[in-house]
């Protein structure tokens, strides 16, 4: 992008997602944690603490599209970071879906000529058109979207206040009194997993981390950190002290709608109800923009296919937007618009794919502990962090068991696509060895077969890598050419050092590479001296020059004393 996105942009973005979870979460754990619902509410704001620092630390150190694929994707193998590719789009989609869907049954309570069904997929497909134009247009509607939202939650918050306060605390004093439903730790323990929900958008940032201007990616940790710490549990407080916990469980839908009737009026419903659509809308838009920044990193890498990454004037991947919707709408064709099964998938994908971000941090801190970062976070918070995810991802399945069904029933088609696409060449290579087992006189039809199976491989495996030496020893080169077998499917490998004027290569390292060509007899080892100081410009001249991507250049972890940060190098890999 030529202008980036600034604080209240970058913000906006991924803030509609999480700020929209006051629509629901406050409810949700009002019926499970009862009067002690905001208590839960405020042990999520403590885990999303620590968080901050746990994803302000991987991406501080790997500041890439991605999210928890690109923390993975840097620190194990490809497989790996492609199962948490998996679960974040499947995140993504579930979380379009049902926005957009809860977004015009809003609408739909304001002006009931709207009919669901059609406007949901206009809706799809207007963000889509968005996007499409560009991120920098796209973040405008997110900012007008989110500063009315949060416009709208104080207002109705105000409203509140002056309510409980004018007519007393006996509502919030009964609510109190009421007996708990079993102990009070399970209730907490309840209340907290339904709670944790709330907290779905706050990984988007890391996902389109690329298009923010320098040093804003923390604040919008911060920024959304604050806003859930605040609103999720006053609303829950405040609905203790304006409603009885029955009349909050019969009205769960539509909680703030009914506060703002209570406290303020109808006007103040109406304006609640207006807030809601948009801001559910905005939360179409975050899943647009974060999928956009994930699939086409995961097409870069071959993980998706590369046509995807086709751009128009706009300098946007339109293809993987108009893919999403399409992945979109037909999740609203299949189920006919009901989608309760979809929060299953919702949920287990979302915390999941937090549990991996967690143990991406972990490796990071194990296996690149060399490279720079801004900030880390202590082991202990990143312990309490994960188990506390686990916990709420396990709370959550025990309430509701068969959104575990529902979610293998999305996971699996969606992994057979993607593992397909990352083992290609051995589907291909057994597709020949059959091919030659029922027609080995190759009649013309499977002769036609053969040759284009094997075009398609030679593509494949001609596509040469390259990693970047700093006079590393075989033992450090052996693991590198481990690395690359394991996970692309090559037979060229250029092994590249780059000479400044007064300096020359180790002496060892040339035999070295000559016991590495004889170690791996299937794969063509060049060795390259290149005269130049090593850096972004040297990268992206020999990425033109050799006509080889960026993202198909490696790299061992810098240390403190590298004159640049991984970001500035492209989308080159840290894979040792």
């Amino acid at each position: 992008m030529s202008k980036k996105l600034n604080q209240l942009e970058a913000t906006a973005i991924c803030g509609n997602d999480i700020s929209s979870s006051c629509l629901y979460v406050s409810a949700l754990a009002i019926f499970y944690a009862g009067q002690y619902a905001w208590i839960s509410l405020l042990m999520v704001a403590g885990v999303l603490f620590l968080f901050r620092k746990i994803y302000g630390e991987v991406v501080g150190a790997l500041p890439l599209n991605g999210g928890a694929y690109n923390a993975l994707l840097n620190t194990t193998k490809k497989s790996t970071a492609s199962i948490a590719a998996t679960l974040t789009v499947l995140s993504y989609m579930a979380t379009a879906v049902l926005s957009a869907s809860e977004a015009v049954k809003y609408a739909h309570s304001v002006w009931e000529v709207i009919p669901v069904f059609p406007v949901t997929i206009g809706l799809l497909l207007l963000f889509m058109g968005l996007v499409i134009l560009g991120i920098g247009e796209s973040s405008k509607v997110a900012v007008f979207i989110f500063l009315f939202h949060l416009f709208s939650l104080t207002l109705l918050c105000g409203f509140c206040l002056y309510f409980l306060f004018s007519n007393g605390f006996d509502t919030l004093i009964a609510n109190f009194k009421m007996p708990v439903g079993g102990s009070i730790t399970m209730a907490l323990f309840f209340g907290f997993s339904a709670a944790m929900l709330g907290i779905s958008g706050f990984e988007s940032s890391a996902n389109y981390v690329e298009e923010q201007q320098a040093g804003v990616f923390p604040k919008t940790l911060r920024n959304m950190w604050i806003v859930v710490s605040v609103f999720n549990p006053l609303i829950a407080f405040l609905a203790l002290g304006l409603l009885p916990q029955e009349v909050v469980n019969n009205n769960q839908d539509a909680l703030l709608s009914f506060l703002g009737e209570t406290s303020g009026g109808h006007w103040l419903s109406f304006l609640i109800g207006i807030d809601a659509a948009l801001v559910l809308s905005g939360a179409v838009l975050t899943s647009y923009v974060g999928v956009g920044g994930l699939m086409e990193r995961m097409a870069l890498d071959r993980v998706l296919p590369s046509f995807l990454l086709i751009r128009n004037t706009k300098k946007s991947p339109y293809l993987i937007f108009i893919l999403f919707f399409a992945l979109c709408t037909s999740i609203l064709v299949v189920t006919h618009g009901d989608l309760p099964s979809l929060a299953g998938v919702y949920t287990i994908a979302f915390l999941s794919v937090m549990v991996l971000f967690g143990i991406g941090n972990l490796l990071l801190k194990f296996k690149r502990k060399n490279l720079p970062r801004p900030e880390r976070a202590s082991y202990l918070a990143v312990f309490i962090a994960i188990v506390a995810v686990i916990a709420a991802l396990l709370g959550n399945i025990f309430l509701n068991p068969e959104f575990l069904v529902t979610f293998f029933e999305y996971l699996v088609p969606t992994l057979l696509v993607v593992f397909f696409m990352l083992y290609n060449h051995y589907i291909l290579k057994a597709v020949l060895r059959f091919i030659d087992y029922i027609a080995p006189d190759n009649s013309r039809f499977f002769k036609n077969w053969n040759r284009i199976i094997k075009n398609k491989l030679h593509e494949l495996t001609s596509q040469q890598f390259v990693f970047f030496t700093n006079n590393d020893n075989v033992e450090t080169l052996n693991r590198v050419m481990q690395y690359i077998e394991q996970n692309e499917p090559t037979k060229r490998i250029k092994i590249v050092a780059v000479v400044d004027k007064g300096m020359k290569v180790a002496n060892n390292l040339k035999s070295d590479i000559e016991v590495l060509d004889r170690a791996y007899p299937e794969v063509k080892i060049q060795f390259v001296e290149e005269p130049g100081k090593f850096g972004p410009e040297k990268i992206k001249e020999l990425s033109k020059r050799w006509k080889i991507p960026i993202n198909f250049m490696f790299i061992g972890a810098p240390g403190e004393d590298f004159p640049y940060r991984v970001q500035q190098l492209g989308e080159v890999r840290v894979i040792i």
